[in-house]
């Protein structure tokens, strides 16, 4: 074995937390590129996201998790054990808490579940620039007094402020070990399920609160072209034929805007043209289908 493989260091990080207190914001940042969608809607992120990032000699592998909370169907039953099952193979678990929504009933459940946990926990108080200072260091002391944390982090994953500090003591805290993954390697998941991220962050972002959660995008297939370029094909599911047309818009406007957004998200992330088509199909009850949740990475 060399000295630098000797030297090296590689782990897990679980990032956990409560619905929209930032993760997947913090994740992108600390890793440099974009790896989970954000939207400013809850619960965006349905499945564990595993980003890379790389400093030196030591490799971290970021797990982004579905935001934890009170399960009501199958699909939000599954995405709360994927959250709680990145602990599992963690070396160090971030519990990212919104600073200025405080100590909500997900935060404080989120506590009571983390004190039987064996995985050191580090919190990050998130959006320090939205709240009175004083009013952070008072929620920093409260949540220290509930849990047990190896170390306190005041940032804004947003803004930056704070994040150097927070990526420098988890780089730190990596056991030493080989790398798993080569050193120009971003993410663990196929550009398909990046490609059906992607749009299903425009369907949120396009569709704001017209469309309730019952909507998923599938990439039906992925072909490279001789010119370099990529043609894609996707699905956007929805549950019932009224969201189909809300999908859809007037005259097609919204489904186009969709596909325009989502096509140069592509572009950018993948380093080349992308031809995307999109297609919209009703599926009744896909959120609680066994076969669809697998596909989506979710055990059901």
């Amino acid at each position: 074995m060399t000295e630098k493989a000797r030297a090296s260091r590689c782990g897990f990080v679980a990032v956990i937390g409560a619905p929209n207190a930032g993760k997947s914001t913090l994740v992108n940042a600390l890793t440099g590129t974009k790896v989970s969608i954000v939207s400013r809607k809850v619960q965006t992120t349905r499945t564990r996201i595993r980003a890379i990032a790389v400093r030196s000699e030591s490799q971290i592998i970021f797990v982004d998790t579905p935001g934890i909370f009170a399960p009501r169907r199958t699909l939000d039953e599954a995405m709360v054990t994927a959250a709680w099952a990145a602990l599992d193979e963690a070396d160090l678990a971030l519990l990212m808490v919104d600073a200025r929504a405080g100590i909500t009933v997900e935060v404080s459940a989120l506590l009571e579940r983390l004190n039987a946990v064996k995985t050191p926990v580090v919190l990050v108080l998130n959006k320090i620039d939205l709240i009175a200072r004083s009013r952070l260091l008072a929620l920093a002391k409260d949540l220290n007094e509930k849990g047990t944390f190896a170390a306190t982090f005041m940032v804004s994953a947003l803004s930056g402020d704070g994040l150097d500090d927070l990526a420098s003591y988890i780089f730190a805290a990596m056991p030493e070990g080989p790398w798993l993954y080569p050193e120009d390697q971003v993410a663990d998941f196929p550009m398909r399920f990046l490609a059906a991220e992607l749009t299903r962050e425009q369907v949120f972002d396009q569709l704001h609160d017209e469309l309730p959660y019952a909507s998923t995008v599938e990439t039906e297939s992925w072909r490279e072209l001789k010119d370099g370029s990529v043609r894609i094909d996707q699905v956007i599911y929805v549950e019932r034929e009224g969201q189909r047309r809300i999908v859809l818009g007037e005259k097609g406007r919204t489904i186009k805007a969709i596909g325009k957004a989502a096509r140069e998200a592509m572009a950018e992330a993948f380093g080349h043209k992308v031809h995307l088509f999109l297609f919209v199909k009703v599926r009744k009850g896909w959120a609680s289908d066994p076969e669809r949740l697998r596909m989506m990475g979710l055990e059901p």
